[in-house]
């Protein structure tokens, strides 16, 4: 556990910025989901909306001195960074979205400028309109110099392997940027039994497994083989639907007609990030989906995150070759960052 648990040379490809403030709307009316800021003491502030309190945050979502101060505690060197899901905001009209998403990826660029290499930026695009998404995209690519972008499990009940979303994801393969697909607004919580949070703990992976599965089942890296798609909380609950994915493909004809590579060899084609708090479910995330594909994530800075990912990450896995891919190497190649990282 060693000097890999200590060396600040990880990369952290999942944690979250809420911006410190939010523009007022300028148009006739404000749409209904428009967030705003409420003072929370001591260090804290609301984030509303509708009229509610969806999430209070600290000033480490936007405090870009005190998150490198914690990545140095966390043995992180570089972190990549992405708006709070909530805020991806595709269930409003595509105009007011727009305007939203590209106050907060400018917030996030001024964060990034300001953190001496020790961020890099997943935009944020509005996915309820294709063509205003691949204007956003490539001024994230071309003006910001983000990395990549993420995106919801699903947009608006849609599965990510829906052709709707073909012309874009051809836009990201060709632009060569990453994908981080984060939970949001997932199925199944009226199955759910007990308080909200159970959303975040069990509702979140759920959602995100079906997703990664809707990326397999559609073909989709087969048709774009350059796309880098990464998975949130370990893929969620594809390492066990896979198996059962692979026999029904064996067994039924149909199958293997609609699904042109095996789901097995297609789910080694994408990226998923470390976050499940389990050290064998870590291994067996490596077993399932290789050791090229795994990367950290912690979910900084919200509550429910992971403070120890390199030493996590350093007592789990004893092979130093498949220790290093995972704290550092594989996160450099899913983020296209070659090999300088500020230390």
């Amino acid at each position: 556990m060693s000097a890999i648990s200590r060396c600040g040379c990880g990369i952290d490809i999942h944690a979250h910025v809420v911006p410190a403030s939010f523009p007022l709307y300028m148009g006739a009316t404000v749409p209904a989901d428009w967030p705003s800021m409420a003072d929370a003491k001591p260090c804290h502030k609301h984030v509303m909306m509708a009229g509610r309190v969806y999430r209070t945050v600290s000033d480490r979502c936007w405090d870009v001195g005190k998150r490198v101060a914690d990545m140095a505690e966390m043995g992180l060197s570089l972190q990549a960074i992405s708006p709070m899901p909530e805020l991806l905001s595709y269930w409003m009209a595509a105009g007011p979205a727009n305007d939203l998403l590209r106050y907060i990826n400018d917030q996030m660029a001024e964060m990034i400028a300001h953190s001496e290499g020790r961020l890099v930026g997943l935009g944020a695009v509005p996915l309820q309109d294709i063509d205003r998404a691949i204007t956003e995209l490539h001024r994230l690519k071309h003006e910001l110099g983000f990395a990549g972008i993420e995106i919801g499990s699903n947009i608006n009940g849609k599965p990510l392997g829906s052709p709707d979303f073909e012309g874009f994801f051809a836009e990201v393969a060709k632009l060569d940027m990453a994908v981080f697909v984060h939970a949001l607004r997932p199925c199944g919580m009226d199955r759910l039994v007990g308080p909200a949070q159970l959303q975040q703990v069990l509702a979140y992976p759920s959602d995100v497994g079906l997703a990664a599965a809707s990326v397999i089942t559609s073909n989709l890296l087969l048709r774009h083989p350059r796309l880098r798609i990464a998975f949130s909380h370990g893929g969620g609950t594809l390492a066990s639907l896979l198996p059962r994915l692979q026999e029904g493909y064996q067994v039924f004809p149909v199958l293997q007609e609609s699904i042109l590579e095996s789901p097995s060899q297609q789910a080694r084609r994408l990226y998923y990030d470390a976050l499940v708090y389990d050290d064998p479910t870590l291994l067996h995330l490596i077993a399932k989906f290789g050791e090229t594909q795994i990367m950290l994530g912690t979910d900084y800075p919200f509550a429910f995150h992971d403070r120890t990912p390199v030493t996590r990450a350093a007592s789990a896995i004893s092979d130093e070759t498949t220790r290093d891919l995972v704290v550092s190497a594989n996160a450099k190649r899913f983020l296209g960052i070659g090999e300088h990282v500020a230390q």
